[in-house]
């Protein structure tokens, strides 16, 4: 996301900029066959809401992000971040 956008998605949810939380849903969801609908359907939750998610324009409660790790089987720390993920293939 440009340094600008982001920026303009701070001032617009009044969080800065440098909070920005990164997230691995959309590669899960793939990896698994397992649709947004699927998803939000198993979260109680609307599919806008994993659409939101998925393109960061939305960051979850502790509660949501935890019940999503849980849904998948893995910890919290591989669905969400604070820093990007490294590309896979990247060598990072």
């Amino acid at each position: 996301m440009a340094g600008s956008q982001r920026a303009n998605d701070a001032a617009r949810t009044g969080s800065p900029a440098c909070e920005s939380i990164y997230n691995r849903i959309a590669m899960l969801r793939a990896e698994r066959g397992i649709s947004r609908r699927q998803l939000a359907e198993a979260l109680g939750v609307h599919y806008q809401t994993v659409g939101y998610l998925e393109r960061g324009e939305y960051s979850p409660s502790l509660y949501l992000a935890l019940r999503i790790a849980q849904y998948f089987e893995v910890p919290v720390e591989v669905v969400f971040a604070t820093a990007p993920f490294p590309r896979i293939g990247s060598g990072e």
